[in-house]
């Protein structure tokens, strides 16, 4: 195979002709690539977004609304009569519109909380892992103290004492869902706060504040990403596990953790009203494992497409 320049090419007739012998490929190309390889994680996303969707506008298209009770339809099973397509509940509210309103809070408390931890997290791993030494002990062994305790009953404590509205419940969720992120943000900053940019930023005298969210933060994206997948989920469990306890989204809102609470009380004799809301907390979550597992394959330094 012949080389199409000769010994005698200049610099420009090389640099000229590199962009037509070369592909170059950005990261994030080769990210989005790769990720659309993976048919379990784009399956997933794409049903997450379908769920998403008609959780957002599939109330204003039924005819039914999420609080009304229809008294002489109660505990119906799932029929095309009056379009109850998913039943009833014990009160003859249409389970349909119920489970997508359920859906609609559930998704925005995961959103919430998640955005909130994220932040937080990687504000506190940041600062934590750039500035080491004392500062880095003293603000990881408060992590350390609060790992200590346990999330779940601390949780339950936050939403007795603040109350059960939508914000304290999101509240009382990121107080310790940002822990892990935290953790992850440091362990990355301290590999990266010696980098070659980082020193030149420094020597330039550049604030250790823009050092730390204008330089450290934007190399941490692709870990923060992948971490933001898999918390979205675990915060939405943990909303459903609130809600199952009676401590969670009250009366008339609702979510899929009340739908299912309400569902075991009957389930003998209504098993739809279980089953449904069950099904659809349970899709969300593999679809979000499974997104998580794609974000990570494709988001790995050392993936290489062909």
């Amino acid at each position: 195979m012949s080389f199409p320049f000769g010994p005698k090419s200049s610099a420009a007739q090389l640099a000229a002709a590199l962009p037509a012998t070369i592909s170059a490929r950005s990261p994030w190309s080769d990210a989005r690539t790769r990720f659309m390889r993976n048919r379990a994680a784009v399956v997933s996303l794409i049903t997450l977004l379908v769920i998403a969707a008609l959780c957002a506008i599939g109330p204003f298209l039924l005819p039914h609304a999420f609080d009304t009770a229809d008294w002489d339809a109660m505990k119906l099973p799932p029929t095309w009569k009056n379009m109850h397509w998913w039943g009833t509940d014990e009160s003859g509210r249409d389970l349909l519109v119920r489970c997508l309103i359920g859906g609609r809070i559930s998704l925005m408390v995961g959103l919430m909380a998640t955005l909130a931890s994220v932040a937080l997290g990687i504000a506190w791993g940041a600062t934590a892992g750039f500035l080491g030494g004392w500062v880095d002990s003293l603000m990881m062994r408060l992590v350390d103290m609060m790992y200590a305790i346990p999330y779940l009953l601390i949780a339950i404590l936050l939403v007795t004492i603040l109350g059960r509205d939508f914000y304290l419940v999101v509240l009382a969720i990121t107080a310790f869902s940002w822990m892990d992120m935290a953790r992850v943000v440091r362990g990355q900053t301290l590999s990266l706060r010696n980098m070659e940019f980082v020193e030149a930023a420094r020597a330039i005298g550049v604030p250790t504040r823009r050092i730390i969210f204008a330089h450290i933060v934007p190399n941490l994206l692709g870990v923060v990403v992948i971490y933001t997948t898999v918390t979205v989920p675990a915060v939405i469990l943990t909303e459903s596990v609130l809600s199952f306890l009676g401590l969670g989204i009250q009366e008339p809102m609702t979510s899929w953790g009340v739908l299912i609470e309400d569902g075991t009380k009957v389930m003998e004799v209504a098993p739809w009203m279980m089953l449904f809301p069950a099904a659809l907390l349970s899709i969300t979550l593999y679809c979000f494992n499974f997104i998580g597992d794609g974000l990570r394959d494709a988001l790995d330094p050392k993936e290489r497409l062909a």
